[in-house]
Order: structure tokens, then sequence, then C-alpha cells
């Protein structure tokens, strides 16, 4: 719910499949994905071709695109919305949302929140039915921006921009999305009731994470989870991404976000023509497989208490298929600083290097690891594709430096 000063907590409308939970980041206390092997949809590191920023379209002008009538908006914007359904393996989940073509030759627009971490995606294109493989072109992970590409997609219809610089309060809009994942469109009507918005917005279901988004379109209609990545439209085209939204109750009303279309659009040239930056990322990630904790902790003791999960009385598997039964290694390499692994995935780099929980990164490339951030900053640097040596120990105190081919993992 929003404070007097316009700045609220609110959850992000993400979907599930079949049960309701929003879970992005692991599960497991303050055990994160530093790096997960793409098992199945790996799009071929980052070395694809890309579409070129002038594949996305730029703001339209002030004047009307589309009928004013609500019926009239659906009936122009629907057929250029895509279902999103996608696979957390290493989490455990499935989750849904939406998207918005914006290229007939399968460019969809969408929240970042809505592709994050996932290691397998859809699109069913509502005027069609037809559902195509995507891949991730890039994303923002502040702004919550993402831009996916329609495997052998042509010929798609796209929705009609419009432009959010002449949004003005009170205008009649309706939001459109997948609501509740239920595999369906449907429409909200309502009103812009504020402009310039700043919000914290998490994953509803327990996220550990949130994330400040500014500058938002708020709305009176009510955007539930499914609604993600769809449009906020108005009679001049869309004019926002739907993107949080509170629960309705006895004492609050319906409140819904947006992301200004022009904002987003920008953000998705960028992403078109390969411009990474220090928030845009282009392709997918580099990760190694293996979970590790987050925090500044040096102290691998340190790290492995901070954990939630219990150690348990067998010893530490191998790898892991997901994070599920992610636990506390039983033992723990004996070195004073470092990143603790607490996992690591089977068939991931890491593991085939014979990395299990208890091992202990100390170095990349010769550069020194002291905590799990700093090896979450290092392994940023890298890109799929690449060969990099790591410097570890194993809970025996065998110290090995190995030489890890990295995979592209899901996007973060």
């Amino acid at each position: 719910m929003l404070d007097d000063s316009g700045y609220g907590v609110l959850p992000r409308r993400r979907g599930s499949g079949n049960v309701f939970t929003h879970v992005i980041m692991a599960v497991l206390g303050a055990a994160l994905a530093a790096g997960l092997l793409l098992a199945f949809d790996s799009p071929g590191g980052s070395g694809a071709t890309m579409p070129g920023g002038d594949a996305v379209p730029v703001p339209a002008a002030s004047a009307p695109a589309v009928p004013s009538s609500e019926q009239g908006i659906v009936t122009k914007v629907k057929p250029g919305l895509v279902i999103i359904n996608t696979t957390l393996q290493y989490d455990s989940e499935a989750a849904a949302g939406t998207g918005m073509v914006v290229n007939a030759d399968g460019l969809v627009l969408t929240n970042n929140h809505v592709i994050e971490d996932s290691t397998k995606i859809t699109a069913t294109v509502t005027s069609t039915g037809k559902t195509y493989a995507a891949t991730v072109v890039g994303y923002d992970k502040t702004g919550d921006v993402a831009l996916i590409q329609l495997q052998d997609a042509s010929g798609l219809t796209t929705v009609p921009i419009g432009n959010s610089s002449a949004v003005k309060a009170g205008q009649a809009i309706v939001a459109l999305g997948n609501a509740e994942g239920q595999g369906s469109i449907s429409a909200t009507a309502g009103q812009v009731t504020g402009l310039n918005q700043t919000i914290s917005a998490s994953d509803e279901g327990g996220s550990t994470s949130s994330e400040t988004l500014h500058g938002m379109i708020q709305t009176n209609a009510d955007i539930v989870p499914g609604d993600s990545g769809g449009p906020l439209a108005s009679p001049a085209g869309v004019i926002g991404i739907d993107t949080a939204g509170n629960d309705a109750n006895d004492q609050q009303a319906a409140a819904g976000f947006a992301i200004p279309i022009n904002t987003a659009l920008s953000v998705a040239r960028q992403i078109a023509a390969g411009h990474a930056s220090s928030t845009v990322a282009i392709g997918y990630p580099p990760f190694v497989g293996i979970f590790v904790g987050s925090g500044s902790s040096s102290n691998p003791q340190t790290q492995a208490q901070q954990q939630d999960g219990s150690g348990g009385s067998g010893s530490t598997p191998a790898c892991y298929t997901s994070n599920a039964d992610l636990a506390e290694p039983t033992v723990i390499a004996p070195v004073s600083s470092g990143a603790l692994i607490v996992g690591t995935i089977c068939g991931s780099p890491a593991a085939s290097a014979g990395m299990a929980g208890g091992a202990v990164i100390t170095a990349v490339n010769g550069q020194a690891v002291g905590s799990p951030d700093d090896l979450t900053s290092i392994l940023a640097q890298f890109h799929p594709g690449q060969v990099i040596s790591v410097t570890w120990v194993s809970p025996s105190g065998k110290r090995t430096t190995s030489s890890l081919h990295l995979a592209a993992g899901p996007p973060q």
C-alpha cells in the first residue's frame, strides 16, 4: 500500500503454473544461485546475432491509434499479446506471465521478473494459439524490463504503441494480461490515478529481495499475478507494462503499477542493439553450476551458519538437480576465507570438475575470492563460452585449480 510520499512496497504480479508460488530467488534462506547450468535450453552463449535497435519501435505520436471504448482497445491490442510460461528447473518451480509482440519476427517485450531464473521459456500467441520456444535477448534487472525472441516466428501481429509522455491522470485505460496464470487474456478497465510513482516491488510468495522502480504509472485497474509483462493500454495504444499491484480489500482499493512504455522501449532498443551496460545484460549470464550463500562474510563457517537448511547426519550429496533438498554441508574445507559451495548442480562445469558441497572457492583467474559477494561480482565479468580457472579447496583440505568452460545460465 502506498504511503503519502508515493513510495510503497508491493508484490510484482508474476503468476505461477499449477500452484501459486512466486519465489524467484532460491528458497533456502540465503542460498542463492550464483551459477546454474542451462541443461536443456541454452541459446549457445553470447555470440548470437542481435536483432538491432531498429527492430524495436519508437513511441507513437499522440494521435489516438485505437478505438476509445474498452472493447475497442481490447480488440486492437489483444492479438499482439503472448502468454509466457517458464520452467525454473533449479528452483523447482514453474511460472507464468504475459508479453507484447513489438516486432513481427517475434521480438517480445515483458518484465524481467517474468523470465528471471528460467531454464525454459515458451510463448503462446493469443491470436493464433501457436506456441514458440523463446530465448532471452537481454534484460534490465534494475528496471524490470526484458526482451525475448520467439524462435522461427514471422508475420506476427504487433501491439499498437502509444506514448507514455502524453499520459495524464484521470485518463481511461485497460490493463490486459494472463491473470492468475490461467492461460488466457483478460482485461480490466480503470483510470490513471498517478504518474511518476516510486515503488518497492517484490515477488509474491516470500521472495527474499525487492527492487525499487521509479517513474511508474499508477492505476486503479486491478493487476493480479500473471498480468506482469502485459499492456496498460489507452485509446492512444500501449502506454505501459503491467508490473506490480496490491491486493484490494476492505481497507484499500486496488492499485496497479506499470512501467511507462517509452522507458521500456528505450531499454529494449539498447538490448536489441547488443549494448550491455552496468544495468543491461545481453543474452544469458555465465554460470558454473553452484549454489553459494550471499553476503560479505569471508569465513566459510560463518557462511554455513547463515543457511537455514540442516546438514543432516549423512554425507553431503555429490550434486543436486534443484535446490529443493539443498542442505548445509556436513564438512567444510579447512580455510579461513573464500566462498563456501553449498552444493553443485549435477552435470554442471563445477560438478564435472569435482566440486561439491563443503568445498570453498578461493580464487578465480588468480583473483582472490573473499566472500560469496566477491565471487558473484567476479563471475559477472565473464561470458558464456569463456574458460576460467577456479582455485578451490575440498572438504578434506586438498587445493585444486580447475579450468571451467562457462555455460549459459538462467537470466538473473
